[in-house]
């Protein structure tokens, strides 16, 4: 018998036919164990954002940063844009500096294309994000989304089919539409760090992904 990974974990014993196919033994019992589950790279970004945003510093710890969640690479974009940071065994500590505009391709990790859009708004010069069609079929149109509710803040932002140019600069407080998106509010939450007079509508919609989001960010006061 050989033991498949994942199944021997639970001890049960499975056996690799060789075809494509495996036979697992009727009768055996799955094993209680303890896992500890690694943080969400995902949800993390925001956090990551508001430090490159104000300027400032983050520790997000039970965080891998050579996890193979795609997302945590948003750390690597964060240091070409300009913040520092500083990666540990199960920690990552960002810090913000000087920011400036991007061209990049975010086919790879679409869901952190509206944290990026909010860290471009900060940034000097222009931000090019492109390859993302696809988030025109999202929980929002998030393309078209996030066109609108930039040009409310007062920013320059040119609208492409398949991605969006950002020009950084000044803004001003707005009330931003969430579309019933997630990613959205939470995302625009960071933008409210910085300048006063962000008010988020639908700002439950938070609860998709991360119920705990405001009361999280709350502690960043």
């Amino acid at each position: 018998d050989i033991t498949v990974d994942g199944m021997a974990a639970f001890g049960v014993k499975v056996r690799n036919r060789g075809d494509g196919s495996f036979f697992i033994q009727a009768g055996q019992r799955y094993l209680p164990r303890t896992y500890r589950i690694e943080g969400d790279a995902s949800n993390a970004s925001y956090f990551f954002s508001a430090a490159a945003v104000c300027k400032g510093r983050i520790e997000v710890i039970n965080l891998n940063p050579a996890s193979f969640q795609g997302d945590v690479r948003f750390l690597d974009i964060l240091e070409t844009m300009g913040c520092r940071t500083t990666r540990g065994k199960d920690r990552v500590e960002v810090q913000g500096g000087e920011l400036h505009g991007i061209e990049i391709d975010m086919k790879e990790m679409p869901d952190l294309v509206p944290t990026l859009a909010v860290t471009a708004a900060f940034a000097r010069g222009k931000t090019v994000i492109k390859n993302v069609g696809h988030l025109r079929h999202k929980e929002s149109d998030r393309i078209h989304a996030l066109a609108v509710e930039f040009t409310k803040m007062g920013l320059r932002v040119d609208e492409k089919r398949d991605g969006l140019e950002i020009e950084g600069g000044k803004s001003h407080g707005a009330e931003i539409e969430t579309y019933d998106d997630h990613r959205m509010a939470m995302s625009f939450a960071v933008a409210g760090l910085a300048v006063p007079g962000i008010r988020i509508k639908g700002e439950r919609s938070v609860d998709k992904s991360f119920p705990g989001f405001w009361e999280t960010l709350q502690k960043l006061y």
